[in-house]
């Protein structure tokens, strides 16, 4: 966890292009075994088109909204220490096999079983960073992160926020200003019920007939419930901050909910760079240029703050609220 803040990484112009992958798959609930080999393969892949990083989406090794329904007991089951726990050592062995970085979700078990929302960066030589998400809210028994996460891979500054932490928008431009330029944003989401409009779930049903009906599938995927939703706001995190965001989230059915993938990689420009657009498990791959980082507007208006303006106001105390009606279909 990071603390202090520092200038913008004065290392670009040495910087060398980065290519990296991102990820889609449908996990299964609490079946660790089963997703790390779907992790394994993808990565494989992966590395097979020169891929020197890949992310996942959040909580890919463990599963996500099955841990709803879970007694404190069972959460705590199916949690594990990090880095000292199978699931990191599994994704070292992985990493160690294709010379590159692999980041993932798990329920991470701390002191006095506290369990955190985790999400790891490994690489060939084990743990390089790890990050708890600060808005969890998949269980009332997971402990909320109380900082920033920002580490070096092959020369760039990466940062890592989960899923909600990305609608906070404080939490984006405070990960830049700690020095990242790529942010991975592992998701869960879209096909959920919602205030906004056009929000909802995805029936199920549809799923497991897309091979003979993929149209009503992909409008329903590509439409408000899903990528249209996400088109909103995403690539305005990537352009208003500068950096390139790299999405991650899950394909099929996270146990009773139906997700639409879309894994994605956005340049500073807030410009779509490869997608995962198969109904499938897939990987995308793009090349980040240190170039736009500097060329990107965001790069000036980042420089043109003055904080002295709003730094009393953005830090004013408030009651912070979480729901999470759309958890539930009942």
């Amino acid at each position: 966890m990071w603390s202090r803040m520092f200038a913008f990484n004065p290392d670009q112009k040495m910087m060398k292009n980065l290519r990296v992958a991102t990820a889609q798959f449908e996990n299964r609930s609490g079946d660790k075994a089963y997703n790390l080999n779907k992790i394994a393969s993808l990565t494989a892949q992966a590395a097979a088109q020169g891929a020197e990083a890949i992310a996942f989406h959040e909580c890919s090794i463990t599963g996500y909204s099955f841990a709803r329904k879970l007694d404190k007991e069972q959460l705590v089951g199916i949690s594990e220490p990090v880095p000292d726990g199978p699931s990191v050592g599994r994704l070292r062995d992985i990493a160690s096999a294709h010379n590159m970085l692999i980041l993932a979700g798990l329920f991470e078990r701390g002191e006095g079983d506290t369990v955190y929302k985790s999400y790891v960066a490994i690489s060939p030589d084990g743990l390089i960073a790890k990050y708890h998400k600060l808005h969890p809210f998949i269980h009332p028994h997971i402990t909320p992160g109380e900082g920033y996460c920002v580490f070096e891979w092959k020369g760039w500054k990466c940062g890592i926020l989960i899923c909600y932490d990305n609608n906070i928008i404080e939490n984006v431009r405070a990960t830049k200003l700690l020095g990242a330029d790529v942010i991975f944003m592992p998701h869960v989401t879209m096909c959920t019920p919602s205030r906004r409009p056009g929000a909802g779930f995805v029936d199920p049903k549809l799923w497991y007939h897309r091979e003979e009906d993929p149209t009503t599938l992909r409008m329903e995927f590509d439409g408000l419930k899903g990528r249209a939703w996400l088109m909103k706001w995403l690539p305005a995190r990537a352009y208003d901050n500068a950096i390139f965001a790299v999405f991650s989230n899950p394909i099929g059915m996270d146990d009773d909910q139906l997700k639409n993938g879309c894994s994605m990689i956005i340049d500073p420009f807030g410009d779509i760079l490869t997608e995962c657009r198969k109904l499938d498990d897939d990987v995308a791959l793009a090349t980040l240029t240190p170039d736009k980082l500097e060329r990107a507007g965001g790069n000036r208006y980042i420089k043109a703050r003055r904080p002295e303006l709003y730094k009393e106001i953005i830090g004013r105390d408030h009651k912070a609220e979480q729901k999470v009606a759309w958890l539930n279909k009942s």
